[in-house]
């Protein structure tokens, strides 16, 4: 079972330089629209793909740059005996250093011995593929593997039409199932609409084996072939060759007239069968035409939760349902900086794994704002709403999503802040300020291009809003609290937070006939925040605050307050 061990891409596309080290098992990118992550799985495919044609244009050279030739080198290990042999590619079996990713010409100890195919395109258009080492570049003509070699590294792809896969054409994966193979007698050409129907029962003996696994195969994965799938003649063929016997279930129905998902799903499982020949697969937008129990199905019938796995997988997705299913050992997000494209391990780290189970959405994002708690979460969301209603651009529009590290340690924002950083994310802490973190943790933090926000004075949100907002809107804001809270909880709190010497009452009669005194605001604050208590604590009650309360009296709010929220939401739509 080969495995890919590095893969190196040159001006090809919209990848100007990319090397990169894939794991064994699923290597999942994920990225913004137009980052090239669908470029690799082409790369990969053009590279190693058992194809002796390709048809390219200047588009597909970097930057329309025809000067610069592509150039695309994939290395791969777990080399087959034959693949090894020192009589035959002596010249090209090369070393690869699992600890640094390096390449080396000469095979040492310690270090797997490997072969580069490589792929080059000039100005002319014309593909040349060879293998690549340094002692034999200059080589000419350059040497190739055997075309039976070439079949036995090519990658399988699921692509959004997967229909050439369900018949016996040339490097599908039934082919790969085993040798089987049909034999397909004179009476075809002459009977072609009888041979469809009596073509089955001579076919389906010589491939019993085959036939059998896809029949398991697809009854394990829930896709419906009846009892038992059969090999008949594809009515819409247009040649009687080995493409013209195509899958079909026991009512006779061609297999190709399956949903997209459920074809996708049978064929990675019978990829899965297919491994010993072929055991790379790639899968642009996995999650195209599946439900979310399906897509779980089919990543697991990848291998995604096994060790070793039984398949090396590339996959591309936008969907918060892979990430989910996925380790952070899993995944690369793929950035680029100065031409110079990198697929970063997003890695293992607590604060990261713990964020792709809660909030996977943030991974799939442009800019992360990481929130101290469910408020700070539920404010943002409010005013992205009023503003949007008043003809802004919202905040998720731009690519922004949302983080709530759960309060407590004043800390652990910024852990999870700086875990999206070094991925290349745009992130902003936002926090209270009634608990102080650690000064250099925060400096650190900025200092790598973190966005900083926190509330005044030692203040919680719940304060800010308090003190800020003008007294028709706290008058607001105690009434919510009334909607929103079991019955005496307002006015328990308020005299636990004042020691007994305010109540209710005496607040609501304070608002009627007088402004609200700073000390009367500074308990409300600390009641509307007790523990476990909280009037607004929680996205949803918070977001409504914003939405109802503090957006109609925003410009009447206190600016120092108000110009926190104005200067987040500008850095975040930079």
């Amino acid at each position: 079972m080969v495995r890919i061990r590095k893969i190196e891409i040159k001006h090809f596309r919209s990848i100007c330089s990319l090397d990169w080290n894939p794991v064994d098992g699923i290597n999942c990118l994920i990225g913004p629209g137009d980052s090239g992550k669908s470029t690799i799985l082409d790369a990969i495919d053009l590279c190693l793909g058992a194809r002796r044609t390709l048809s390219l244009a200047d588009t597909d050279f970097f930057q329309l740059d025809v000067t610069q030739d592509i150039v695309i080198q994939v290395t791969v290990g777990a080399l087959p005996d034959f693949l090894k042999n020192i009589e035959v590619y002596g010249s090209y079996l090369r070393g690869f250093d699992a600890n640094t990713g390096a390449v080396e010409d000469e095979p040492r100890k310690n270090a797997e011995t490997v072969l580069t195919v490589s792929l080059t395109v000039k100005a002319d258009l014309e593909p040349v593929w060879s293998l690549y080492s340094e002692r034999t570049a200059f080589d000419d003509p350059p040497r190739m593997l055997t075309w039976r070699e070439r079949t036995h590294l090519a990658p399988s792809r699921l692509g959004q039409h997967p229909n050439s896969n369900l018949s016996w054409t040339r490097g599908s994966v039934l082919n790969r199932l085993s040798d089987e193979r049909a034999s397909i007698g004179s009476e075809l050409v002459r009977a072609a609409r009888e041979a469809r129907m009596g073509f089955g029962a001579k076919a389906a003996p010589q491939l019993e084996k085959t036939l059998k696994t896809v029949t398991d195969t697809a009854t394990a994965l829930g896709v419906p072939v009846g009892k038992s799938a059969t090999a008949l003649l594809d009515a819409h063929s247009v040649s009687f060759g080995d493409g013209a016997i195509s899958l079909h279930s026991e009512a006779g129905i061609p297999l190709r007239n399956l949903g997209t998902g459920s074809s996708r799903l049978l064929i990675a499982g019978l990829n899965r069968k297919a491994a010993e020949s072929a055991s790379i697969v790639l899968v642009d937008e996995i999650e195209y035409g599946l439900e979310p129990h399906r897509l779980t199905r089919l990543l697991n019938s990848l291998g995604s939760k096994e060790q070793p796995s039984p398949l090396q997988a590339f996959i591309t997705t936008h969907s918060p349902v892979v990430l989910r299913e996925l380790a952070g050992t899993q995944l690369f997000v793929l950035r680029e900086t100065a031409g110079v494209h990198r697929a970063l391990p997003v890695g293992d780290d607590d604060d990261v794994q713990g964020a792709i189970r809660l909030h996977p959405e943030a991974f799939l994002a442009r800019t992360v704002i990481v929130c101290e708690g469910a408020s700070e979460i539920g404010l943002i969301r409010g005013m992205d709403e009023f503003w949007v209603k008043s003809g802004f651009p919202s905040l998720q529009a731009d690519g922004a999503s949302y983080v709530d590290t759960g309060g407590g340690d004043a800390d652990r924002c910024f852990h999870k802040a700086k875990a999206f950083l070094k991925l290349g994310y745009r992130v902003a802490a936002v926090q209270d300020n009634d608990k102080a973190p650690t000064t250099a943790l925060v400096n650190e933090f900025k200092a790598s291009g973190g966005y900083h926000v926190a509330w005044r004075d030692g203040r919680a949100l719940e304060d800010e809003l308090f003190a800020s907002l003008p007294d028709s809107a706290v008058t607001q804001l105690i009434e919510r609290a009334l909607e929103l809270t079991e019955d005496g909880k307002v006015d328990e709190n308020i005299k636990t937070k004042s020691d007994g010497k305010m109540n209710l009452g005496q607040i609501q009669f304070e608002g009627l006939v007088s402004s609200y005194s700073p000390a009367t605001r500074i308990v409300l604050g600390a009641a509307s925040r007790s523990r476990k208590a909280g009037w607004f604590k929680s996205i949803s009650k918070m977001e409504g605050v914003a939405r109802d309360i503090l957006g109609p009296h925003f410009d009447a709010t206190d600016s120092s307050f108000t110009g926190l929220i104005v200067d987040l939401f500008d850095w975040a739509a930079l």
